[in-house]
This record gives C-alpha cells, sequence and structure tokens, in this order.
C-alpha cells in the first residue's frame, strides 16, 4: 500500500476512533441511572429500561469497533496495515474504503462466513 494511502486512512481511523470516544464521554456524563420516582408507571419504567438496555448494547459494539481501530492504527505504525491476516496477501483499496478495520480480504472474509454458517 502507498505511503499517502496509509496517512489517509490513519486520519480516517483517528477522526472515526476521536468521535466514539466524544460519544462515550457524552454518554458517561449524563445521567444514565433509573430512578423509579421518575415515571408516574410501568409502562415508562419498561420503556426507559429498554433504551436504556439499547444504549448498552450500542456502546458495546462502539467498544469492539474502537478495539479495532486502535489495532488498524497499531499495524499502520508497524507497516502492515492491510495485510490480510488469514493468507497475508494484500486487502484491496476498495474494500479498505469501505472497512478501513478490515482485518481479512474479501476471499478470506467469504469463507470465514461460510464456516460461520456452516457451523450454525
Amino acid at each position: 500500500m502507498k505511503k499517502r494511502d496509509m496517512l489517509r486512512f490513519k486520519k480516517l481511523l483517528l477522526e472515526q476512533r476521536d468521535e466514539l470516544l466524544t460519544s462515550a464521554r457524552k454518554t458517561l456524563s449524563g445521567d444514565i441511572h433509573l430512578d423509579p420516582d421518575d415515571f408516574p408507571d410501568e409502562i415508562d419504567t419498561a420503556s426507559s429500561e429498554m433504551n436504556l438496555a439499547f444504549q448498552g448494547r450500542l456502546r458495546e459494539r462502539e467498544r469492539g469497533l474502537l478495539g479495532k481501530i486502535n489495532g488498524a492504527l497499531d499495524k499502520i505504525e508497524r507497516g502492515v496495515f492491510g495485510e490480510c491476516e488469514s493468507c497475508g496477501e494484500q486487502i484491496s483499496v476498495k474494500r479498505i474504503r469501505a472497512r478501513p478495520v478490515a482485518q481479512l480480504c474479501i476471499d478470506c472474509k467469504s469463507e470465514q462466513e461460510q464456516q460461520e454458517r456452516r457451523e450454525s
């Protein structure tokens, strides 16, 4: 991969990481507890609990993405960004543009997904 491309992807990944961290800070600084006295009936309480659970799942997904972003940034620093972790071939720039945290080339990813389908 060209150095110019790596720098562009590094900038993109840093921006994504900053957005995730900003979002997480906003969530943590907000009031995320439930006080039963705040809700007049059970439906309001249940709705708020569902919303809180959804936000928790969303934050968990974001934390996973943050780990992948940090991994991709580490690969850039080591000069191995864009290499498939399975076969070692170069991941296409088109795929990396679509998913900068991609760890597998399209062929290896397709094979992995087929294997997962067979196992489930």
